[in-house]
């Protein structure tokens, strides 16, 4: 009889070259107190080194930079690592009549251009903050915006929407503002008008855009710009608390290329390889005897009994992680006997807490995985259903290896 053992192992090597292109489009928000350039001097405090370019005409729309020659021209450049979006104040906030037709179009519009003209760019939403004291201005015809919290409710929500819609991150400097709002509301984060940043402020938005861009600790970052070294510390503290130790919560990482596959086999020496990678766009097979594919999904005759470790590397702008599995044959002359995985299905998917598990066969156990292969669940079953509440888990990418009398079937998950 022949045998197929696997041993899953999940190798994440992701490039990260020393100077990375970042083009910030946006207003006065972002062009008050140089955020770029703060942004340069933050990262080189930790030997990470940065090109960055703007346009930031005061009180430019998204609408507006869809037609700003100087935005398109930079935009067509192309090379660009990061392109950050940063929408007009106030108008996100706004009711949602108005900002279904004058933002989300405008969003995707644009993020929809430098995708096309940067395939290896990753869009930024710089997360805004509400005014000092709400927005006086449009108080009376939007009630929400009254107050400081109201007002950057819905700005968090709105941005967060835009993120999700274009498979973006955000920076969520209106979150770090809040914390520091919070719980230090002795430091002064704005300017004397209640609305553009004071160095703060600004201060605050770089360490979020470092932590945001490079996934690194803000406590790591020593240039301080005019702060004194006790308001960088409190600052670069939420920074941490807000955005390092919850980069899932922002969609930093959710779209990292994922390297994952299963297989079956219905010969003794034909084995079968399903890619299950998410966002790669070239993979690389080495079956574990010399021979090798960059076919998505390919076929691989064994030529002898062994055991051979499969290797897949999934890739993209020079992000590429492996995944590999141990698998032994034997017994070559039974050629008759079929070995396949199961047939099995999960709903809903994507899903916020519950999921349903259904196969054909009785199911044993069902494993969870995180993105990185680790095994992070483990559950007996004994039923050819099974619900399972997910609440507790994170938001990002999961697989399920549902396992059967031996056979097994994986499936990709996401949860939101």
């Amino acid at each position: 009889m022949k045998k197929i053992i696997l041993i899953t192992l999940f190798l994440n090597i992701c490039a990260f070259s020393q100077s990375k292109r970042v083009l910030f489009l946006g207003n006065s928000y972002t062009q008050v107190n140089n955020l770029p350039q703060l942004f340069v001097n933050v990262a080189q405090s930790t030997n990470d080194a940065f090109i960055v370019d703007s346009n930031t005409p005061g009180g430019h729309t998204l609408q507006q930079h869809n037609s700003n020659a100087t935005s398109l021209s930079k935009i067509s450049q192309g090379n660009w690592d990061y392109v950050v979006l940063q929408e007009q104040s106030q108008l996100p906030s706004f009711p949602i009549n108005q900002v279904n037709s004058q933002v989300f179009p405008f969003a995707q519009s644009i993020n929809n251009l430098i995708v096309a003209q940067n395939p290896c760019a990753e869009t930024v939403f710089y997360m805004t903050w509400g005014r000092q004291n709400g927005d006086s201005q449009n108080c009376a015809a939007n009630p929400a915006v009254c107050t400081y919290e109201g007002m950057d409710d819905l700005l968090r929500e709105r941005y967060m929407t835009m993120t999700t819609n274009n498979e973006a991150i955000v920076s969520p400097v209106g979150a770090v503002w809040r914390y520091l709002r919070t719980n230090h509301p002795t430091l002064n984060l704005y300017s004397s008008d209640g609305s553009h940043p004071s160095i703060i402020g600004s201060y605050a938005a770089a360490c979020s855009f470092y932590t945001t861009i490079t996934r690194k600790n803000p406590t790591l970052i020593t240039f301080n710009s005019t702060l004194s070294s006790e308001e960088a510390a409190i600052i670069k503290l939420a920074v941490k608390n807000v955005v390092f130790d919850q980069l899932l919560n922002w969609k930093i990482g959710n779209y990292d290329v994922v390297s994952n596959f299963t297989f079956s086999s219905n010969s003794s020496s034909l084995v079968n390889f399903q890619n299950n990678s998410l966002f790669a766009t070239t993979y690389a097979w080495d079956f574990g005897d010399g021979n090798s594919s960059n076919e998505v999904n390919p076929t691989h005759n064994y030529a002898s009994e062994g055991e051979f470790t499969v290797r897949l590397t999934a890739s993209k702008c020079g992000n590429f992680i492996t995944s590999q599995q141990t698998i032994t044959i034997s017994n070559l002359s039974n050629s008759t006997e079929i070995y396949e995985n199961i047939e099995c299905a999960i709903f809903p998917n994507p899903t916020k807490e519950n999921v349903t598990i259904t196969s054909n066969n009785i199911i044993d156990a069902i494993s969870i995985y995180d993105v990185n292969g680790r095994l992070i669940d483990y559950i007996e079953v004994k039923s050819t259903q099974k619900r399972l509440d997910l609440s507790t888990k994170k938001e990002g990418f999961y697989f399920l290896k549902i396992n059967s009398n031996g056979k097994t079937c994986t499936k990709k998950l996401i949860k939101n």
